[in-house]
C-alpha cells in the first residue's frame, strides 16, 4: 500500500478525530487510544484481496501499531498529531477556562462535539503552543468546522476565534520566533477530503 502524501492539515484532522473520540469516551491513558486510532486508520485504508477479504499482508500489520502508522504518514506528522492531542488533553482545564471567556452565553456543554473540539484545538495552538501563526490556526479551525459539521459551525468558530485572537501576544501572521515543528501553512487553504476521516461527528446542538 503506497503512502499517501500528507501535511499538517491531515495532522489536525486526525487530532480532531481523536479529541472527539476522547470527549465522547474519556480515557485517562492516551497511549492505547492513539495506538488503536492508527490501527483503525490503516484498517480503513487497507486494500481488499481478490476474494473480498482484507489483504493478508495488510491485516498482519494491524497487529503492529507502529508499522501500521508508518504506512499512513511520515512520523513527523504523526508526532505533530499526537503532540496536539496530548497538549489539549494535558491543558484541558486551562483551555476550557480560557475558551469560556470568548463564548459569552454559550456554555461548552451546549456546543456540538465538533465545534467544542475544534475550538479546544485552536485555543491550544494559539495560546499554549505558538508553532503556527494565529491567522493560519483560525483558517484551519474554520475549515475543519465547515467540513466536519456545517457552514454555520464555521461562522460560529470564526467569530469566537476572532475574539480570542485579540489576546494573542504575537503578531497574527507570525509564529513564535523559537517555534519548531516545521513550516506552518500561510493564508487560506483549499478545502479537500480529509485523510481517512472515520470519526463519528455531530452537528452543533442548540
Amino acid at each position: 500500500m503506497p503512502m499517501t502524501t500528507v501535511n499538517r492539515r491531515h495532522a489536525r484532522e486526525w487530532a480532531l478525530q481523536i479529541l472527539f473520540q476522547i470527549d465522547a469516551n474519556p480515557s485517562q491513558d492516551l497511549a492505547p487510544v492513539l495506538r488503536d486510532f492508527w490501527i483503525q486508520q490503516l484498517h480503513v485504508r487497507q486494500d481488499e484481496g481478490p476474494d473480498g477479504s482484507p489483504d493478508a499482508a495488510a491485516a498482519s500489520l494491524l497487529l503492529e501499531a507502529e508499522a501500521a502508522a508508518d504506512l499512513l504518514a511520515p512520523r513527523r506528522y504523526r508526532a505533530f498529531t499526537e503532540h496536539l492531542v496530548r497538549g489539549v488533553a494535558e491543558n484541558l482545564g486551562a483551555i476550557d477556562e480560557r475558551l469560556v471567556r470568548y463564548t459569552e452565553h454559550w456554555p461548552l456543554h451546549r456546543m456540538g462535539g465538533v465545534d467544542r473540539n475544534v475550538l479546544r484545538l485552536a485555543i491550544y495552538e494559539m495560546f499554549f503552543d505558538d508553532q503556527a501563526p494565529p491567522v493560519v490556526i483560525i483558517n484551519e479551525a474554520v475549515d475543519l468546522a465547515k467540513f466536519f459539521s456545517s457552514s454555520e459551525s464555521g461562522r460560529f468558530v470564526n467569530g469566537i476565534l476572532d475574539r480570542a485572537c485579540k489576546d494573542v501576544t504575537r503578531p497574527p501572521r507570525e509564529s513564535a520566533p523559537d517555534a519548531g515543528g516545521g513550516r506552518a501553512g500561510r493564508g487560506k487553504t483549499r478545502r479537500r477530503r480529509p485523510a481517512a476521516a472515520t470519526a463519528a461527528v455531530s452537528k452543533p446542538v442548540a
